[in-house]
């Protein structure tokens, strides 16, 4: 048997640029063949179809295989029902692979995940060569995440045994903890200054000895990603967080995702200023998907965490695809038929095909 597959966990929360990080990997991987496992939450697989559009996975047959969507929730509720036999299978290739890169949801704990390398069957074949953590440096400059940083910062100064934390903040803090190398993405978007601030917030809740890397457009040296040869799952419990104590663990039963699958055409201004409303109007964390526009031959990708909306045109629709409008929005007790009454606002004679709540 010859040497383990060498895993690389990409963990960060909703919306810091996961899967831009990997595309660009994949478009820059200097002759490596890297298997990319997906995990959506939702049923929509916005994620992968991005990755399978940075036109590498066209030059080799069949190389579309490398990437693997794992839909059934989050990796760390799913490592038995999916994950394990997914892993069986990209082993059994293991000739044909020289790496394994892993995209977790933003809902995703890293530990359960990479306890799952310590069973036989996976660690006699891969080990976690190192877990990335990405993180948005403007998002966390404005609060968006985890509140103001002089706040928090002035909080836990005061109350060290501080025992009201969000879920959301214990999710944020564990990604950290579990981390070998912190990617901070979004950086040029604050000055010099409060990106200082956020890198020596960063820095004290980082565990010894973990580096904190701007990231401009998931533009980072396949070199620095790769090669950590950390086997993360031999000294796991030297990476505390706050599930270590629990047999299982629950995601705030609150947060849900609304997936919708739309016929209808729109006009990428209106469409975006009526997010931005939704985005005032409800608790939404995460919006993501691809807009059908009228006239345009390419396909429009909409993405955002927070206040912050962006829209990209990525590709050319394909003659055999459908041309549909379809939208992930993920957020805390959304509500399907609002957020689809005013999103059809937008439009003069909108068409579900389908929406459905997760």
């Amino acid at each position: 048997m010859g040497a383990k597959i060498p895993v690389t966990v990409v963990t960060g929360f909703l919306g810091a640029g996961k899967t831009t990080l990997i595309r660009h990997l994949l478009q820059n991987n200097q002759g490596r063949k890297i298997a990319v496992l997906v995990n959506e939450f939702g049923e929509v697989g916005i994620d992968g179809d991005l990755l399978r559009s940075c036109q590498v996975c066209d030059e080799e047959e069949n190389s579309s295989n490398n990437i693997v969507e794992l839909t059934n929730g989050c990796l760390c509720c799913t490592v038995q029902e999916e994950f394990f036999p997914t892993m069986q299978e990209l082993l059994q290739r293991r000739d044909e692979i020289d790496c394994i890169v892993v995209e977790t949801s933003g809902l995703a704990l890293p530990k359960p995940l990479v306890q799952a390398f310590r069973w036989p069957q996976i660690r006699n074949g891969a080990t976690v060569d190192g877990v990335v953590t990405v993180v948005d440096c403007e998002a966390l400059a404005s609060g968006a995440l985890v509140g103001d940083l002089d706040a928090l910062q002035a909080q836990r100064q005061a109350d060290p045994n501080l025992e009201h934390e969000t879920p959301i903040e214990e999710l944020f803090e564990d990604q950290l903890a579990c981390a070998d190398l912190v990617l901070l993405t979004k950086a040029d978007q604050v000055d010099s200054a409060t990106r200082e601030k956020v890198e020596n917030w960063l820095q004290q809740e980082l565990p010894a000895g973990v580096s904190i890397l701007p990231c401009y457009d998931g533009q980072i040296h396949p070199d620095v990603l790769l090669g950590f040869n950390a086997s993360v799952e031999e000294n796991l419990d030297s990476r505390h967080s706050h599930h270590d104590h629990e047999e299982d663990h629950e995601h705030d039963e609150d947060i849900n995702s609304v997936q919708l699958v739309l016929d209808e055409a729109f006009e990428p201004r209106p469409l975006m200023k009526r997010l931005q409303q939704l985005f005032q109007e409800a608790e939404i964390y995460r919006v993501k998907g691809f807009v059908n526009v009228p006239n345009k031959p390419m396909r429009l990708v909409v993405q955002g965490v927070g206040k912050h909306l962006e829209s990209f045109y990525d590709r050319a629709w394909e003659t055999d695809e459908p041309r549909q409008t379809r939208l992930v929005l993920i957020g805390q007790d959304l509500d399907e038929g609002n957020i689809k009454e005013k999103l059809m606002q937008v439009s003069p004679s909108p068409k579900a095909v389908s929406a459905n709540s997760h």
